[in-house]
């Protein structure tokens, strides 16, 4: 359950008792570090067990285990402060986005963080933050503001990814006489977009309220970090919209070709049917065996009336060409 339990004074990683409930009162007796648990997939046992000792609200418990389930939100609450943050991941194989989440619990001298998934690593992040001794004398703050920063970031690579996909989309949607299954492809690629969106356009109320300030357990000295986070938010969002416009406009494209493509087939067809007309119409005129049909007695009879049906499909034919229906 517990990935990584430890004691932090003075931005830096110090030893601390094992038992993290006896950790959690040594660091507020000494009232100058905090403590950072790390959860992955905890069961309803394990996370009330850490709950109770951190007095954690029910509701924000609840939240935790419902894994995969959650828009990313800050609640504010009497003991702590709790935050869901999508993660994001891209699958080579079957180029598709990957979802996970952290939930993020900041209160008094503690951080907890619960990960759902496997494309939300935050082994990598804590290392990267022992090393970042000035920042984690920020507090427990600090880990939100990390766990922040590393969604965004990789949101902006994400869309840099799907943005060399598009290109490819798009060659393929305008290559000549490449129209099967491009549609179907557009849409799996616009569910790709849409997972993207419910993972970063709602975290942009959150990035507002923690940049506006006020809120509990977050010092103003984290302020500039969350105003990067922010910033690099609003571009992830502004891109993934664009994504979405230039897909549409895409689709729109794809489905103008089909209607284009299927017009031609008609004119195609018609025209055809035309030429395949004029011989039946004289045959069946002949095959009515009239008795007073002189060329009937005649030599040239029958070769006059296959020059005729020959004359009147060339006719035609010819006319088709230039309107460019054959």
């Amino acid at each position: 359950m517990i990935v990584d339990c430890a004691t932090y004074r003075d931005g830096r990683r110090v030893e601390g008792p094992a038992d993290f409930s006896d950790a959690l009162d040594a660091v507020r007796a000494a009232g100058d570090g905090f403590l950072w648990i790390g959860l992955y997939e905890p069961s309803t046992e394990e996370l009330d067990l850490v709950s109770s000792e951190f007095g954690l609200h029910p509701l924000a418990v609840e939240d935790a285990l419902t894994a995969a389930h959650q828009r990313p939100k800050l609640e504010v609450y009497p003991d702590a402060l709790f935050t869901v943050v999508k993660t994001l991941g891209y699958r080579d194989a079957d180029r598709s986005v990957e979802t996970g989440e952290v939930l993020v619990f900041v209160g008094d001298a503690f951080v907890i963080t619960v990960r759902h998934g496997q494309v939300s690593p935050l082994g990598g992040l804590r290392k990267e933050l022992e090393g970042r001794p000035e920042l984690l004398k920020l507090g427990p703050a600090a880990v939100l503001y990390a766990v922040c920063d590393l969604a965004v970031d990789t949101y902006l690579d994400l869309s840099a990814t799907l943005l060399a996909d598009l290109d490819e989309l798009e060659a393929e949607v305008f290559a000549p006489g490449r129209t099967r299954g491009v549609a179907e492809r557009i849409y799996a690629f616009k569910r790709q977009v849409v997972a993207f969106r419910r993972a970063s356009a709602p975290l942009l109320d959150p990035a507002t309220r923690l940049v506006r300030g006020g809120v509990p357990f977050v010092p103003d000295d984290l302020q500039p970090y969350l105003r990067d986070v922010l910033d690099h938010l609003t571009k992830a969002n502004e891109q993934v919209e664009a994504l979405d416009r230039l897909l549409s406009d895409i689709l729109s494209a794809n489905l103008a070709q089909v209607s284009v493509q299927q017009n031609n087939d008609m004119r195609k067809i018609s025209a055809w049917a035309a030429l395949a007309a004029v011989p039946t119409m004289i045959a069946g005129i002949y095959g009515m065996n009239f008795q007073y049909m002189p060329e009937l007695h005649q030599p040239w009879g029958y070769p006059a009336a296959l020059v005729l049906m020959a004359l009147v499909c060339w006719v035609l034919h010819r006319s088709f060409k230039r309107a460019g229906w054959l």
